[in-house]
């Protein structure tokens, strides 16, 4: 449920192939150098991801129908192996990585159970950037056991650092790959958005080619986290996939009133009038980030060729702000800035500096609690799952 590290602010990765942009001497690896502003809040404090991350628990569960029948699917297909390797990718600080890996666990015994079939030994590794805040996520690994008292098989938990656009797994090794809330981070800033003025990202009014951009550059990271998934995963794997998405298809630029990168726009607008933030400032600030539709996701699963679709769903999410008296609107603002803060204070911070985060996201609530009559303010996510196509070895 975190995003990809950036450099420029952060440039994380340039568009060259895994081939081009990391091997080096045979099969030697050389990853770029992390330069980390893009991650999730840590710790377990009033402004952290762990402590704000109810949302991705309501995602999670509306996804927990996909990921049963997915994990069911895959012991069968295998016929039942001893041994299965699980990937969280992106698995972000606090218990919601947990969350997920207990739901495959738990699915895993029963079905044994049922089919009087010996369980196997589960690997679970957490995946995501190396300055992701892992201590507080393995500070749940009792909550994690909790859950899982009555399993019978072996699992073992370990953590990954590494950016989802490059390779993290030996060939053919993995079995099953999740990932909540990640894979709409993209893996770079955008540049050349100069006519998006005084805007983080697309908004009703932004050029066409501000929509292009950013969807050019989803293209891009999904096809290249397909074909590297695609080398890590045996024949007839299984990757769960949920992303932040949208239900619109006629109008690319569509983007609510009440969406929240339009209001942390406003926001930001609002300290520019100030004078807390200068407006070059801003107009040089792009959220790394793309909310695809259906349509768009499958074309990219198709136009790669590795991975079958087995479901395609979208789900809407009802942030509640809709016919509120003014206590109960000035609280979901707050919630709601609470959210945004946790996902993207250290990206923010490493632009703009941390003196005017406070007051930015205070604006933020406001903003949130003026359009609680906004019946349509919803957060769409789209679960897909995939199915690694057989694969045939040259002798």
């Amino acid at each position: 449920m975190s995003p990809p590290s950036i450099n420029k602010v952060n440039e994380r990765c340039n568009d060259k192939s895994e081939n081009e942009n990391e091997r080096n001497n045979g099969d030697v690896i050389i990853q770029n150098s992390f330069a980390s502003p893009l991650c999730m809040s840590g710790g377990d404090g009033d402004n952290s991801y762990s402590t704000n991350s109810l949302l991705q628990r309501r995602v999670l569960s509306k996804a927990k129908p996909v990921l049963i029948k997915n994990t069911k699917e895959l012991m069968i297909n295998l016929n039942f192996p001893r041994y299965i390797k699980v990937a969280d990718l992106g698995c972000s600080s606090g218990q919601n990585t947990f969350l997920a890996m207990s739901e495959i666990i738990n699915t895993i015994n029963v079905l044994c159970q049922e089919r009087n079939q010996d369980p196997p030994e589960i690997d679970c590794c957490l995946n995501d950037l190396p300055n992701n805040d892992f201590n507080t996520t393995f500070k749940f690994i009792q909550f994690f056991n909790e859950k899982n008292t009555t399993s019978k098989e072996l699992y073992f938990v370990s953590g990954v650092p590494g950016s989802f656009y490059s390779r993290l797994f030996p060939r053919r090794s993995l079995h099953f790959v999740h990932s909540s809330y990640g894979l709409h981070w993209l893996s770079k800033v955008l540049e050349g958005l100069e006519e998006n003025k005084m805007s983080v990202y697309i908004k009703n009014s932004s050029p066409l080619s501000t929509y292009k951009a950013y969807l050019n550059q989803f293209q891009r990271d999904f096809m290249t986290f397909l074909k590297l998934r695609a080398e890590e995963m045996v024949s007839n794997g299984c990757m769960v996939l949920t992303f932040i998405g949208r239900s619109t298809i006629d109008n690319p630029l569509h983007r609510d009133c009440c969406h929240f990168w339009t209001l942390l726009s406003k926001a930001l607008s609002d300290l520019v009038v100030e004078g807390l933030v200068s407006a070059s400032k801003v107009n040089s600030f792009y959220i790394p980030f793309y909310d695809p539709n259906e349509k768009e996701v499958k074309e990219m699963v198709e136009k790669e060729g590795s991975f079958e679709i087995k479901d395609l769903e979208t789900h809407g999410y009802d942030l509640g702000h809709c016919n509120q008296d003014e206590t109960k609107r000035s609280k979901s603002g707050k919630n709601e800035a609470n959210y945004i803060r946790a996902v993207s204070e250290p990206l923010l911070v490493a632009h703009f500096g941390d003196a005017i985060i406070n007051i930015l996201f205070n604006k933020f609530a406001h903003h949130v609690s003026q359009h609680a009559s906004c019946k349509n303010k919803t957060t769409v996510s789209i679960v897909v799952s995939l199915t690694r196509k057989k694969t045939f070895l040259m002798s």
